[in-house]
């Protein structure tokens, strides 16, 4: 059994608290928290669980395997960076880091130590988005020709990040996780608003032209009055429908579809394209009934005893964050398409923003605050999920 502490008792710890003490592959020995107060009240009477407020007492104590962090993203890199240089494994919330750069130097810190570093990337331990990977991997759907994706509704408006860097990790590590490859889009752009006059984008559009020709998008919001969690992943043979609000039926997959042929009519070799529509079944897989943080610390332990990347290591989470990284800056340049290989995107920006800096429709982003590892600042709630 695998010894773990839980930094962070704020608004996702507790989730984390709660599945490894309740894991066989795992022994809760501790939980980092600035107020200690409020992780004593977490904690309860798990027995033989500690509540301190220094990760560098914990780590002084070398009694644990690994770390789970779950504090506000610009503290990631200092808690991640200390639990590694102390020989931990580390879990951490996503997103991996506040920018790009702090990202890639946790990631190769972990690649020079041999030590697993592993995204938390709920969404991907859920038995509908692993279906729904099993369907890509299989040839089920076909040649990917879009992905459509809808996460939107009212609050939580972040005091610290904007509608982007809250709510499109979800969509962008889902992607990440079902698309042969990973994420890898050509190019970036992103468009947001700000009707609120909160200094930050509450509404937002994010296109992704794939390397593969495929196109995706994803629409984040604040501001809805209902609730949805939507993705239309469309192929060339099926099309497979997710409805995340949907218990009865989170995943359908449609054998229909538009199919485009093309003859050659006279000498000159023109050509007319025949559409015809394929209108046929629809079926729903049927999925297991299992918590996907259940699943994502598991998956934690089998990639620590096997020596092998998790299924959403650090690598995943850096392409997510290099991809919201490169949508922060379109943002800030009035939704310009970002060509991935441009070197701007990649160095000096942040997902902070403020109501000096942001424009009243588009958010620019600023310096984001460093911390040090010594103490841990007290986890913020973060947004609805």
């Amino acid at each position: 059994m695998l010894s773990v502490a839980v930094v962070g008792a704020g608004y996702w710890g507790p989730n984390l608290i709660r599945n490894f003490a309740a894991s066989p592959d795992w022994d809760l020995r501790a939980v980092v928290d600035r107020d200690v107060g409020r992780a004593g009240r977490v904690v309860g009477a798990m027995p033989g669980v500690r509540v301190t407020s220094s990760l560098t007492e914990l780590l002084d104590a070398d009694e644990v395997d690994a770390v789970a962090v779950a504090t506000p993203a610009a503290t990631h890199e200092a808690l991640v960076v200390e639990a590694l240089g102390a020989g931990l494994h580390v879990l951490v919330e996503k997103p991996l880091a506040h920018d790009i750069e702090a990202g890639a130097r946790m990631v190769e810190l972990a690649e020079q130590r041999g030590l697993a570093l592993m995204t938390d990337h709920t969404y991907c331990y859920t038995p509908a988005v692993r279906k729904l990977r099993e369907l890509v991997e299989g040839g089920d759907l076909g040649e990917i020709l879009f992905i459509d994706s809808v996460r939107i509704n009212l609050g939580l408006v972040q005091p610290d990040v904007d509608v982007f860097w809250d709510l499109a990790p979800h969509d962008l590590s889902i992607l990440d996780y079902i698309l042969p490859g990973g994420l890898r889009p050509d190019a970036v752009s992103a468009h947001g608003a700000d009707p609120l006059q909160a200094g930050k984008a509450c509404v937002g559009y994010l296109s992704l032209p794939l390397v593969t020709g495929a196109m995706a998008n994803v629409h984040v919001n604040w501001l809805s009055p209902t609730k949805i969690r939507h993705m239309v992943v469309a192929g060339s043979r099926r099309t497979v429908v997710w409805d995340d609000l949907n218990p009865q039926q989170r995943l359908s997959v449609y054998d229909r579809g538009v199919d485009l042929v093309q003859q050659a009519v006279d000498a000159t070799d023109r050509r007319v394209a025949m559409v015809s529509y394929r209108l046929g079944d629809m079926w729903a897989p049927a999925l297991p009934e299992v918590e996907p943080l259940a699943e994502m610390v598991r998956e934690f332990a089998a990639c620590i005893r096997e020596g092998r990347p998790g299924a959403t290591d650090g690598a995943a989470g850096l392409r997510v964050l290099r991809t919201l990284t490169a949508a922060q800056w379109s943002l800030a340049h009035g939704g310009a398409t970002v060509p991935m290989s441009a070197a701007a995107p990649a160095r000096g920006l942040a997902p902070v923003t403020t109501a000096a800096t942001a424009a009243p429709t588009t958010t620019a982003a600023t310096a984001a605050p460093t911390t040090t590892a010594a103490t841990v600042p007290a986890a913020q709630p973060e947004g609805a999920r």
